[in-house]
């Protein structure tokens, strides 16, 4: 059964590494019935999910919340407005036209500081930009060699410049979950640059060995250093972009992989600010989905000493669906590297932060989805004794999290597997947690597990029942032994000839009493012994507190922050570059 199991489920994850990145991401709110988030593809990280902003919540007017970046603005702005391409009759009336045109765009203008300014010169440039769009898409061999280095300036001309600093209006660090984020001022041309340069790379007469003298490590870089930029708009653009050259150059594929493992390293070494992680995580999935087996060195090293150590980041909300769907295609690729990623997960386990606790339980079932039983064999003691942790949690979404593994047929059978070896570890904590939880919805889910684990194997489960009452009755006899030990030293006090001089001093420390707290309700162990019954009672009692909690996703709780009317607008109003990021050819073994 287990063999039949895992294999469909294998078969299954084939099929989704084959298909495409979505564009709307939808989390399943209850997690029992395992799998990737999303199903098939690895989450985008959307625009206005990303803000967090909260149905219903205050709209309020305020200022525009943009900043122009650093452009070098151009000293003659007069812009003349060029004769439509389409009446150019000859083609190389047509290219010299294309060619004035692309130079004509190269005019920067200003945004920010005087946004009413040049608007006359401003839809000049607008109306070319969104000509040669149109001209580029719909007409074939339009690209000639002299065009390239023109249009590859022209992108650079009006992109590549310093971005301004992080503004948050508290002067608190820029936090992507609370705070809005700040727009593009010159946006308007922008974006058709950005669609310019996309509909240049997917034309059918677009020639790779012509444009790499243009497109180089330089303007890889320069690219990157992009990805940091504050509106949402621009990544998502950002992000086709690089992910076109890495499909189309095959000989800039290691150097832009180089590159995203530097910003990564300074991301997690030194800054803990980047506004682009998930963009370019987004791009990586896309990238590993292409890898060829066995795995190279080089990528298992980028798993272990980046992808691994993303987790340790204060942001990790921001981007943890993209980490955790590259994660767990390694692991599609390589199951070896299994006993590693979870070794390594549990390393980096938060101890004091809940909300990060219930994403790394999150991946932690995606990546049992798909583990192999001889793998988790390796790993299931420490595993195990993390969850037994995770269930006594009195944060009631982790202990929730965690008892949600129950639901998951596969993670049953594997446990069903090594029922003699996990029993014991969890036995303990579903048991003290079904009578001491301050939450009522987690007893419940805590008597469904003891059901399912009972229905497995009664006579083990019996057995380890009974090897727990036997260790809680030498738990109390340790206790009462103790506290008659400190009895007896007490008595050998009052003895003492100078005890009454003594208790004049500090009553508080002769007179304190030594008594232990009881063992909860572990007392009456013998009194209420387990039975299927009274589980099955248990269960049906608090099943309806346990149905409602079903369909509530595990989210963290932000704050009801005023919403910006313009933002929003903005944000929604937005067209993606490309409906998928494909997975790229790899004929090389990249």
């Amino acid at each position: 059964m287990i063999v039949e199991l895992h294999t469909g489920r294998k078969s299954k994850m084939q099929t989704f590494s084959n298909l495409a990145f979505g564009n709307v991401f939808k989390k399943k709110n209850n997690k029992a019935a395992g799998g990737l988030p999303g199903g098939s593809t690895p989450p985008p990280p959307t625009l206005i999910n990303k803000i967090k902003y909260q149905p219903g919540g205050p709209v309020i007017k305020k200022d525009k919340r943009q900043s122009s970046s650093r452009f070098n603005i151009s000293k003659n702005r007069e812009l003349q407005k060029l004769a439509p391409l389409a009446e150019a009759q000859q083609p190389s009336e047509r290219e010299e036209l294309f060619i004035q045109k692309l130079r004509q765009c190269c005019i920067l203008f200003d945004f920010e500081s005087d946004p009413l300014s040049d608007l006359k010169w401003k839809e000049v440039k607008r109306g070319a930009l969104l000509e040669m769009v149109e001209y580029v898409t719909k007409n074939k061999g339009v690209i000639t060699e002299s065009i390239y280095p023109e249009a590859v300036n022209m992108f650079a001309v009006n992109l590549f410049r310093t971005l301004p600093p992080s503004s948050n209006p508290n002067g608190a660090e820029f936090d992507p979950e609370e705070d809005e984020p700040t727009l593009e001022a010159a946006w308007p041309h922008l974006q058709l640059v950005y669609e310019f340069f996309l509909r240049l790379l997917e034309s059918q007469d677009f020639q790779s060995s012509i444009a790499k003298r243009f497109i180089d490590h330089k303007f890889v870089l320069q690219l990157l250093e992009l990805f940091d930029s504050e509106d949402p708009r621009e990544r998502d653009f950002l992000k086709t972009t690089l992910h076109r050259i890495y499909g189309k150059f095959l000989g800039l594929r290691a150097y832009i992989r180089k590159q995203i493992n530097n910003v990564f390293y300074r991301f997690i070494y030194e800054t803990e600010h980047h506004n682009g992680i998930a963009e370019l995580l987004e791009i990586l999935g896309s990238i590993i989905n292409g890898f060829a087996l066995p795995l190279k060195e080089e990528h298992k090293i980028f798993l272990l000493k980046v992808l691994l150590p993303l987790h340790k980041a204060k942001s990790l909300s921001v981007y943890h669906p993209q980490l955790a769907y590259c994660v767990v295609q390694f692991l599609e690729k390589d199951p070896n590297l299994t006993e590693q990623v979870i070794k390594n997960l549990l390393k980096y386990w938060p101890k004091t932060h809940s909300p990060k606790e219930v994403m790394f339980l999150n991946e932690l079932e995606e990546i049992l989805d798909v583990i192999e039983p001889a793998e988790f064999q390796k790993v299931m003691d420490p595993l195990f004794r993390q969850l037994a942790k995770c269930v006594s949690s009195p944060h009631f979404q982790v202990a929730e999290r965690t008892l949600y593994y129950w639901n998951n047929e596969y993670i049953m059978s594997l446990i069903s597997d090594n029922y003699s070896f996990i029993l014991p570890i969890m036995y303990p904590a579903l048991y003290k947690n079904s009578r001491n939880h301050w939450n009522k919805t987690i007893h419940g889910l805590i008597y469904n597990a003891l059901k399912r684990l009972m229905e497995m194997n009664q006579k083990v489960f019996d057995e380890c029942t009974q090897q727990y009452t036997q260790d809680q009755q030498k738990e109390k006899r340790m206790m009462k032994n103790r506290d008659d030990a400190w009895s007896r030293v007490e008595s050998l006090a009052m003895r003492h000839p100078n005890y009454s001089a003594l208790i004049q001093g500090p009553r508080n420390i002769v007179n304190h009493q030594l008594d232990s707290p009881p063992l909860d309700d572990d007392a009456d162990i013998d009194a209420i012994p387990l039975t299927l019954e009274k589980i099955e009672a248990k269960a049906n009692e608090a099943k309806k507190m346990t149905n409602t909690n079903k369909v509530k996703p595990l989210l963290r709780r932000k704050s009801e922050l005023p919403q910006d009317s313009y933002t929003m607008r903005a944000l929604s109003d937005h067209k993606r570059a490309d409906e998928f990021l494909v997975t790229p050819p790899d004929p090389n073994n990249c």
